[in-house]
């Protein structure tokens, strides 16, 4: 009797472990149908800021992308990749180049939706954390659907030097955000662009006219502001930015014309 018991009371656990595993799955699994959209804020010292775009249909993920954009713009992580200018394989001895291990996590991800990072995944020796802290902003944020630009890279320029200086900008456009804006100024004398001049203490706001920051660190902050409002409408105020920042958004609206969806 005591061992039909015990027989009796395992299968009941069984049966219960059993039914929260699926509870759980089935909750892991269920997603409003949609397009979901996150991207880092800030570029890292890499130079490359991380953005992942997932497509939910009937519930579950169909497709993941993670990719990434560089702090001066240009195509996108993936593109370089493939084209043979991120050569992981050649320059570092890794098995694969980036793109090839970053196709790896997306399968393995829409294999197993969960946000819950694993130890390990084949075929990637990446490090793949900001994939999954991505994947969980953008599941907790739910769909915002695609951004109102065409994928691909774009630029504008001012037509002449103004004071020493023609303004450009140029932009990289992700699932339909903005997610890289680089502002630079080429030198009418010929000389190194204004960012590169900034950088190496030759432009001299702060020791010149007691500005909080150089022209390049307040340039940044504009390019931040702009990619976190998707707006090229110039705002009244932008944080970190005393600098004349209407060129800019002047140029991102001429940069993006052409560009909707």
């Amino acid at each position: 009797m005591k061992k039909i018991i015990k027989i009796a009371a395992a299968l009941g656990v069984l049966v219960i472990f059993a039914a929260l595993f699926v509870s759980c799955g089935s909750k892991a699994a269920s997603y409003e149908d949609g397009i979901y959209f996150a991207q880092q804020t800030e570029f890292p010292k890499s130079g490359w800021k991380y953005n992942v775009t997932l497509k939910v249909e009937d519930g579950k993920i169909a497709e993941v992308v993670w990719n990434g954009s560089n702090i001066n713009a240009g195509p996108d992580k993936v593109s370089v990749s493939e084209a043979g200018n991120y050569p992981m394989v050649q320059n570092g001895g890794a098995q694969a180049d980036w793109h090839v291990q970053a196709k790896a996590v997306e399968e393995y991800f829409k294999d197993n939706p969960s946000t819950e990072m694993p130890d390990s995944i084949t075929g990637a020796t990446i490090h793949y954390n900001e994939f999954y802290e991505l994947a969980a902003e953008a599941l907790e944020k739910g769909p915002v659907g695609y951004g109102p630009y065409k994928d691909g890279t774009y630029s504008a320029s001012d037509g002449k030097f103004h004071n020493g200086w023609k303004y450009f900008v140029d932009l990289t456009v992700t699932s339909g955000y903005v997610v890289s804006a680089y502002w630079d100024a080429v030198a009418e004398d010929g000389g190194t662009n204004k960012v590169q001049r900034s950088m190496d203490g030759e432009y001299g706001m702060v020791a010149n006219s007691n500005a909080a920051s150089e022209w390049h660190e307040q340039a940044q902050a504009v390019e931040k502001a702009f990619l976190e409002s998707q707006k090229t409408a110039a705002p009244d105020a932008v944080t970190g930015a005393t600098i004349t920042y209407g060129n800019f958004y002047s140029l991102a609206e001429k940069a993006l014309t052409g560009a909707k969806r």
